[in-house]
């Protein structure tokens, strides 16, 4: 009779374990959406990490049966492990005591029922090892029927680290003792948990986060944790030296992810949607923001999803020293809130204590204020491009399989890009990148840009993508997928936007610290071998835009770029002023095309060193080639100086297959090729340097072609007494005359 009791109880608590379980999305699709072996309502098995509770007891033994769900609560004073298999229902608070240790395997599911009375708690010298896998979670939920936000506490952890708030404070919900000296403490492992509908209230002012640290030391490991539809805060650290590494804070009813009182851990990876208030809260102490240990932090990677109403960052109560790098939102108004009244935090902005680097506001709410602070110093903000936590507003590639709720990759396949960028960013190919205004790689910055990339400008002469000196780009395309910067228009043209400028520090005959005609960077220097990144297989559109009538972006500008940059595979279509000019430097560029420029196909000044192979110049306004020393001063040195091979040049040209001018240069040209062009050479006939170079032999042209040529062809207008400066041959150009170079195939348009 006993055995029939117990078989009977066991059976009606896997029966309420089944309604339960129904209770949580039917089917919940945040997971692999299939209901897999014995579910009933509740995604379980399979990917999702929920392990599915036994639809019917087994045959057998009656207390195997009862087994299958087991309660929690009380206290635990020594070693406990649980098991997966089972059901666990969190009827009332769970105390993990001095000495006590908790291990969760993966895959293990804590049903909470008792409302407020409900939460895990470790106290001071407990611990408790989560050791969930990105397939197999640990879980903490509701055990509501149709569960929500605050229907039970939550997970809270109590250590000896320092704080700032005493060390023997009590723990706001628990009321359990933290804080000390052990900055070292270690409170076990979280390690792929997530933690939902947690935030139960005790009062107004009085109620759990979804996962709290209270003085919890650095010997602790929190990485991959979860907040999901939390009531309060999604994860909180109140003092203590923790690190968390990939956390995520999804649809909190205050803020994402909150510390204060002195936390002196560090932040990476953190992805937060859906904050009712602030993404993070930062703040030093409430009661008193000026005393220490200050709240100290390095976070990097983060992303935060709006919209917010207390902006990306709450930096309050003192805030404390906080740096962040690579931040990136989307959908939000305001990036830094800072209180006007909050004397502490504008003492420690004004001090230099809060600095954001590549902080990108992606897709902005309409009258976005990146800070509503007012006080004198406003640049704690750097601009950039960012990824966050790993994909920008989408769920990052580290968070799936565990989390749940998370926005797709689909709603990221569009990002705006400005401001600057002062560390390393690299981009996706699977977005469609919106050049809105200016883009700067800083000194240290580094821009990589993958295969099949396509950036649109839709900015107009304020778009355009800069590299500084001591910043690299790596635009990384192949000839099936270039990587391409175009315009915005619904009807492209010439002149719809800026284009690319590169500065470094190679020698030009303009000075050490010269300022490029557009974007106003420093370029020049003593560094021959520079080194400015890669460009291989670009292709930059509809570029040129004018600041005023002499001063217009080129599609692509070198401005005192070095040799250890390399220029190849580059092609400007259709541009507004010159398709390609180097400034001075040593750089070299090789297989580069230019069509439909309405200045000169390819340009060079300023006392440029480099050398060029497989030029193929169609389209040109001008001069296919502008080869020059200075405009100001045409006998200064350095001189400009290259060999050129391989060179072709369809017209018609207004001004030559090569313009020879402001003091010329010594050129070596060899395998040039034209067609349809009604002037060969052209020389101004008041440019004495440019004929005294001629005259020196410092011109030298040998195989040059003219095919079909326009009538009345001139190989030359100069009337000097060298003549001989052209050799006539026959010459194949850039690899097939007039024709479009088998090396051109893919990735250029137009040819």
């Amino acid at each position: 009779m006993k055995k029939s009791i117990l078989k009977s109880v066991a059976f009606l608590s896997i029966v309420t374990l089944m309604a339960s379980c129904s209770k949580d999305e039917t089917p919940n699709t945040d997971n692999d959406g299939i209901q897999n072996g014995n579910e009933t309502g509740i995604d379980c098995g399979g990917s999702t990490g929920v392990t599915c509770p036994d639809s019917e007891p087994s045959e057998g033994d009656g207390d195997t049966n009862a087994n299958t769900s087991e309660n929690l609560e009380g206290e635990l004073s020594e070693a406990k492990t649980l098991d997966a298999s089972k059901a666990y229902n969190l009827t009332g608070s769970y105390i993990i005591k001095d000495g006590g240790k908790l291990t969760i395997p993966a895959g293990t599911v804590i049903i909470a029922t008792g409302g407020t009375s409900s939460y895990i708690a470790v106290a001071q010298g407990g611990q408790i090892f989560a050791n969930g896998t990105a397939a197999n979670p640990v879980v903490m939920t509701s055990g509501a029927a149709n569960p929500t936000s605050s229907d039970w506490g939550g997970l809270v952890l109590c250590g000896k680290a320092p704080t700032n708030v005493g060390s023997t404070a009590t723990s706001e919900v628990g009321d359990l003792t933290y804080g000390g000296t052990v900055s070292d403490d270690n409170s076990g492992v979280l390690k792929y948990l997530r933690v939902e509908y947690t935030g139960a209230a005790f009062n107004s002012s009085k109620e759990f986060n979804g996962v709290s640290f209270f003085g919890v030391g650095s010997g602790t490991t929190v990485e991959y944790v979860q907040s999901y539809n939390g009531g309060d805060d999604g994860i909180e650290f109140f003092g203590g030296t923790v690190n968390g590494k990939y956390l995520v804070s999804t649809n909190s009813e205050d803020d994402g992810i909150d510390f204060a009182d002195g936390w002196q851990g560090n932040g990476e990876y953190w992805y937060i949607s859906g904050a009712a208030k602030a993404g993070i809260e930062g703040s030093n102490n409430g009661d008193n923001s000026g005393v220490t240990p200050l709240t100290t932090t390095t976070l990097s990677n983060i992303t935060v999803v709006g919209p917010v109403t207390e902006g990306a960052l709450y930096f309050k109560e003192g805030g404390g020293k906080f740096t962040i790098n690579n931040f990136y939102t989307k959908g939000i108004n305001l990036g830094v809130k800072v209180k006007d009244t909050d004397t502490d935090a504008a003492n420690r902005i004004e001090a230099g204590d809060l600095k954001i680097t590549n902080m990108q506001f992606a897709s902005p709410e309409s009258g976005l204020e990146k800070t509503d602070y007012t006080g004198a110093t406003q640049n704690f903000i750097t601009e950039g491009v960012a990824t966050g936590a790993g994909n920008g507003a989408a769920a990052p590639a580290w968070t799936a399989g565990w989390t749940k709720g998370l926005e797709t990759a689909a709603a990221a396949s569009s990002e705006n890009l400005e401001g600057e960028i002062t560390a390393e960013v690299t981009l996706d190919a699977n977005v469609e990148y919106l050049l809105t205004a200016s883009l700067i790689v800083k000194d240290g910055g580094k821009l990589t840009i993958p295969a099949g990339t396509v950036i649109i400008a839709t900015g107009g002469t304020s778009s355009y993508i800069a590299v500084a000196q001591g910043g690299q780009i790596f635009a990384n395309g192949t000839a099936a997928n270039p990587v391409v910067m175009t315009s915005g228009a619904a009807n492209p043209t010439s002149s719809d936007w800026g284009g690319l400028v590169l500065c470094g520090k190679a020698p030009t005959n303009v000075g050490s610290t010269a300022t490029s005609e557009v974007g106003d960077l420093t370029y020049g220097g003593t560094v021959s071998d520079d080194n400015s990144g890669v460009l291989k297989y670009l292709r930059v559109e509809y570029t040129g835009a004018a600041f005023n009538s002499s001063k217009e972006f080129n599609g692509v500008s070198f401005f005192g770029v070095g040799s250890g940059t390399t220029v190849e595979y580059v092609q400007s279509y259709n541009g507004g002023d010159d398709g390609i000019e180097f400034f001075g430097g040593t750089v070299n560029g090789k297989y580069l095309v230019s069509t439909n420029s309405e200045d000169d196909g390819i340009d060079f000044a300023d006392g440029w060193q480099g050398n060029g192979e497989y030029w193929y110049i169609s389209g040109a306004a001008k001069a296919g080639i502008e080869g020059s020393n200075n405009g100001d001063n045409s006998g200064v040195t350095p001189l400009t100086t290259t060999t050129l091979s391989n060179i072709t040049v369809v017209g018609p040209v207004t001004e030559g297959a090569l313009y020879f001018k402001e003091g010329g240069g010594k050129f070596t040209i060899n395998n040039f090729y034209t067609k349809g062009i009604n002037l060969g050479v052209k020389v101004k006939d008041t440019d004495t340097d440019a004929a005294n170079r001629i005259e020196a032999g410092d011109l030298k042209i040998t195989n040059m072609q003219f095919a079909s040529p326009e009538s009345g062809l001139e190989k030359t207008d100069y009337t000097g007494a060298t003549q001989n400066f052209i050799t006539e041959g026959v010459a194949t150009g850039a690899g097939n005359g007039a024709a479009a170079p088998a090396w051109t195939a893919g990735w250029t348009k137009g040819l």
